[in-house]
């Protein structure tokens, strides 16, 4: 072979090795990205995973204020019920002893 085109066979091999090279950093660059881009989607994922069960323990809280606004209601009626329930009791328990009262005399 020719000087000149020993030459340009050696600088096109050098400068094929110098493409090698790069396109394996690009490669590992390229698998890197592929690596955190499927850490933010698994991160991604908890969240939205936290943030479901969070609206599901609001919905679970606001369920059971709603049941407790309702038992104390019925309780309150039921405590109205009953102390009317004592005092026509405790009124027919005197209305007897009255009545034993005028019976005795």
């Amino acid at each position: 072979m020719k000087k000149p085109i020993a030459k340009l066979v050696i600088k096109d091999l050098i400068t094929g090795d110098g493409a090698k090279n790069e396109l394996a950093i690009t490669i590992d660059k390229i698998k890197l990205f592929e690596q955190k881009i499927v850490l933010k989607d698994s991160v991604i994922l908890n969240l939205n995973n936290k943030i479901n069960n969070f609206d599901s323990i609001l919905l679970t809280k606001s369920d059971q204020l709603l049941l407790s606004q309702e038992l104390s209601k019925r309780l309150e009626q039921d405590l109205k019920r009953q102390k009317l329930k004592n005092k026509l009791t405790m009124g027919a328990g005197i209305l007897g002893i009255v009545a034993v009262a005028i019976l005795v005399k």
